[in-house]
């Protein structure tokens, strides 16, 4: 267990590198109204000159206005903020491998961490899905077990500030909790590798409160493609869309995050109801195979799902996704076993190698104002009723300028306020549009319960294995 985690580390590491590079948005089209109506040359110059002086750099945009911020907090005391992915249960895990609670007591300040409760509080976050990861190393009976401990984590954390946190069920639990001034708290379960190829595991994790299910990691599943894995199974198998059936049945999300364009397509024709990406971007804004494509996003307005916009550097930066990349690259260069590396058994000469490499070579800045821009795209072709807000935090190795941990949410609400969204809409993205999805797949869950769980097996409806 303790070598599996380590072998992991971050998870975001296995899943950087972007399928090209391709991706950079080719500039809107249209005329310029001024033009029609004849303005005068000298009123068009000033009308130039207001426009250059409105346009603020990326460093500043990471300080809104006052008013925008006293605005998005004002909002924060009224709606009802919804993360749909933070790591903390596998932050606290690499912490110390014992899982103990005392190694990060988070009603603190952590600053070695993203999370904690003072920046919790400060953040307006009013209902939290904690992420139960295991890495994809861990397969079968391991896989289940890692899982339980996760789940286990986040159960001793509620126990520990019951002041802070309750486990929440249901959509109404979410706001129930929230009224009364807590953290209204979730399981999302990251990789359908947890389940062992078991609908009857799958049901046992739902009875312990895990409400959403990524159907992949960073690799296949027996059952359906990731993004990150080779084209295998085309999307679903025949087993594949009976998890999905499942998870219908009992009320729990479908989570795409991690999966392939197939695999989202597939679960978006069978699923009934409304499916999540729990922590993506837009594949239009960075194309990196982590982040949904247009086409699905269309398909998912008429399911009526959400995206959850993921603050990863490399699934919100095309440029800093090639960084990491090309970066990767130099590393193996050094050091790659077991004759490859340039400074094999030279740990001084290799660290001075990458110390020039890193001089000559820019981190690219990943900023908060292009995590908006990633929910711009989402709203501009799916909808603002498909938008919502996916962290990721301590998952990832670095964030956004600006997005540094759970306390920043009014920072990027400040932001798109900036850019002219209402108050309603700022709420749907808070939580709003979620908490909705999550109600009406509740509501698919009651309708479908008439009948009797699923009995299949992956041999049954797969074949045996290839």
């Amino acid at each position: 267990m303790t070598n599996a985690w380590s072998m992991s580390g971050r998870k975001i590491l296995t899943d950087r590198i972007p399928t090209s590079q391709v991706g950079i948005r080719a500039a809107e089209k249209g005329g310029c109204p001024l033009f029609l109506y004849g303005v005068h040359m000298s009123r068009l110059l000033t009308f130039l000159v207001l426009v250059v002086l409105s346009m603020t750099s990326a460093s500043a945009q990471l300080a809104p206005s006052p008013d925008f911020l006293a605005r998005a907090k004002a909002l924060h005391r009224q709606a009802l903020l919804i993360d749909g992915h933070n790591d903390y249960p596998m932050a606290l895990r690499e912490h110390d491998p014992a899982a103990s609670l005392d190694t990060l007591d988070i009603s603190r300040p952590q600053p070695s961490i993203m999370t904690d409760i003072p920046r919790l509080k400060a953040g307006g976050i009013g209902a939290q899905f904690w992420s139960v990861y295991v890495p994809v190393e861990l397969q079968g009976q391991a896989a289940v077990t890692a899982t339980l401990g996760q789940i286990d984590i986040v159960y001793r954390m509620m126990r520990r500030y019951p002041d802070t946190f309750e486990l929440a069920l249901t959509a109404d639990d979410i706001e129930r909790i929230h009224t009364r001034g807590k953290i209204a708290s979730l399981i999302g379960m990251e990789g359908g590798h947890s389940i062992d190829n078991s609908l009857a595991d799958l049901r046992m994790f739902y009875r312990l409160g895990a409400r959403y299910m990524t159907l992949t990691h960073t690799a296949n599943t027996p059952w359906a493609d990731s993004a990150n894995g080779p084209v295998e199974h085309h999307g679903l198998t025949p087993f594949g869309e009976d998890v999905v059936k499942e998870m219908n049945w009992l009320g729990m999300l479908v989570d795409l995050s991690h999966v392939s364009p197939e695999t989202m397509e597939d679960a978006l024709r069978v699923s009934q109801a409304p499916v999540i990406f729990s922590h993506s971007g837009a594949r239009a804004v960075d194309d990196h195979p982590r982040n949904v494509p247009d086409d699905v996003l269309a398909l998912l307005a008429r399911n009526h799902g959400v995206v959850m916009a993921n603050f990863a550097t490399n699934y919100v930066s095309h440029d800093r996704a090639v960084w990491n990349a090309d970066r990767a690259a130099e590393l193996a260069r050094t050091n790659a076993p077991p004759f490859g590396g340039l400074y094999i058994g030279q740990p001084e000469k290799a660290a001075a190698y990458m110390k020039a490499w890193d001089a000559a070579h820019p981190k690219p800045p990943v900023t908060l104002a292009m995590v908006a821009d990633h929910i711009e795209h989402i709203r501009k072709v799916c909808g603002v009723d498909c938008v919502g807000l996916g962290s990721d935090f301590d998952g990832i190795p670095d964030t956004p300028q600006g997005l540094d941990g759970v306390d920043k949410y009014p920072a990027l609400l400040a932001e798109l306020a900036r850019r002219g969204w209402s108050d309603e809409d700022l709420g749907k993205l808070a939580g709003g549009n979620l908490l909705r999805a999550l109600r009406e797949t509740e509501a698919v869950a009651n309708r479908l319960r008439a009948a009797q769980p699923s009995e299949a097996t992956i041999a049954e409806l797969d074949g045996p294995p290839k």
